[in-house]
């Protein structure tokens, strides 16, 4: 689908100037007045190369938009110098380092060359993926999350090749996959489903949990859906090289036959792949086809909640799905995966039958609960969820732990950036008394830390609330009503 046309364009674009040219003469004398110049020379050439990739990834976006059951046959030439060098300077810069060592700063200082270098193996097919390094993260529960950490430059190919996919994958996902899409977030999210339970007919949730998802994905259907929309075998060939590349565990690389290496790059893309043509596809024709009543769907990865009108729809759709999954070589979480009454009529319904508030359910964070506004009318409740909360509050203890000897003012600054974090994602409304309370939390904390500094005593309350008032963010709502911002966003 691509042509020969667009890969002469993208190498008349990737013609630079070299470093030394148009140097004023004064150079030598004035060595300042050089650097800056060489310096407006790097931004000038990367604002050219995210122009010319834009450019490509348009055209690759229109054609991807027009032709939704073709394949594409042609795409590897659009991984040239500049969408390389785009990529390399959209990674983290402090990124924990992979198998190879290498680190931002120091693949900077060579960039040109190394980039040049690598294009060059990425086209002739010389190019070979590291093994990852293995690396755990705490998750709220207690357990261990393990992560795979790629080299960088496979990261770098990793991010290009995701810039390309997502330019076709993007007209082909449907609008109620959120998770790891361009322009679409948590909160994006958060604000669909709030509005589908508050404006349709929902009386039922089903809060589906995927066992072990990254874990579990079967490359071999990976492989099969990807080979659905991209024709060029060399793409594959890259994706199928990350997936072998193993993970290096003790010393020993380990190449898993499932997976996709949760932490990599192009790992959530790939996940997004897998659970278009497993889940959203099929999901979708369900409601189309079997169901009787409304029916409302979001998925953020492998996080999803599907609202009912009807029970009797949402055990059918829990048991097609069960079977769905088993097909491709999934499964549900049956102790985390629940079906509840919820919505505008629950807690009447439920009255009547004598059971009490009707349940609560967990999703990106947030605790949802069935509530009123103070006029009566049925509203859904966010609130942080106490056990996100907890871990939180325990990771700033080991911080302030790790910095009780430092003065007031360094602490308070670490401070301020953890709890401005924290505060910018739960600012919702119906959430600020858990804002509060939080911040409260975090301020007892710091004083016993500062009160175990020395024998002089503890820090008085009146002492501590000056400091806090300087150092922690005071909570605020950040966030409109979901309502207000899902009517902006999607204006239909």
């Amino acid at each position: 689908m691509t042509h020969e046309g667009e890969k002469s364009d993208s190498a008349i674009v990737a013609e630079k100037p070299t470093n030394k040219a148009g140097r004023p003469v004064a150079e030598p004398v004035e060595p300042r007045a050089g650097t800056k110049g060489n310096a407006n020379q790097q931004s000038t050439r990367r604002a050219q190369d995210r122009e010319s990739v834009s450019q490509a990834l348009g055209r690759i976006r229109k054609a991807a938009r027009e032709r939704k059951k073709e394949k594409f046959t042609s795409l590897l030439h659009h991984i040239d110098p500049p969408m390389l060098r785009t990529a390399f300077y959209a990674l983290a810069r402090n990124a924990a380092p992979g198998v190879d060592g290498m680190t931002w700063e120091t693949y900077e200082k060579d960039l040109d060359r190394r980039i040049e270098e690598l294009h060059g193996r990425v086209q002739s097919g010389a190019y070979r993926a590291l093994p990852s390094r293995r690396r755990f993260i705490p998750k709220s529960d207690g357990s261990q999350r393990p992560l795979a950490v790629a080299a960088l430059e496979d990261k770098i190919v990793q991010r290009a090749a995701t810039m390309l996919l997502n330019a076709i994958y993007e007209e082909d996902f449907l609008g109620f996959s959120y998770g790891f899409r361009p322009k679409r977030s948590q909160h994006a999210a958060l604000d669909a489903l709030i509005v589908g339970i508050e404006s349709r007919k929902v009386s039922w949730i089903l809060d589906a949990d995927i066992r072990s998802f990254f874990n579990e994905v079967s490359q071999e259907w990976l492989v099969r859906f990807v080979e659905h929309r991209i024709g060029d075998k060399r793409i594959v060939r890259l994706i199928q090289k990350w997936l072998k590349a193993g993970v290096l565990d003790e010393g020993i690389v380990v190449v898993e036959e499932k997976g996709t290496g949760q932490g990599a790059v192009i790992s959530p893309l790939l996940a997004n792949v897998y659970l278009h043509y497993v889940f959203d596809l099929w999901a979708h024709r369900w409601r189309r086809r079997e169901a009787k009543g409304d029916v409302i769907i979001v998925r953020y990865a492998d996080d999803t909640v599907v609202g009912f009108q009807y029970e009797s729809d949402a055990k059918a759709f829990w048991d097609a799905m069960r079977e769905r999954l088993r097909e491709f070589s999934l499964s549900l979480h049956e102790d985390k995966t629940r079906l509840i009454e919820f919505g505008r009529f629950a807690a009447q319904t439920r009255a009547r039958r004598g059971q009490g508030k009707p349940e609560t359910f967990d999703f990106l964070g947030f605790t949802f609960i069935c509530g009123k506004t103070r006029a009566g009318r049925f509203i859904v409740v966010r609130k942080s969820r106490a056990d996100r909360m907890r871990a939180k509050l325990k990771e700033i203890k080991g911080e302030l732990r790790r910095m009780m000897h430092l003065p007031i003012a360094e602490q308070g600054k670490r401070l301020w950036q953890i709890l401005s974090g924290w505060l910018a994602y739960h600012a919702v409304p119906t959430n600020f008394r858990a804002l509060q309370t939080f911040r409260d939390q975090v301020m007892k904390r710091w004083r016993r830390s500062l009160s175990r500094r020395s024998q002089r005593g503890v820090i008085i309350w009146e002492r501590m609330r000056k400091i806090a008032e300087e150092w922690l963010p005071r909570p605020r709502i950040l966030h409109p009503w979901s309502r207000a911002r899902f009517a902006v966003k999607h204006p239909r």
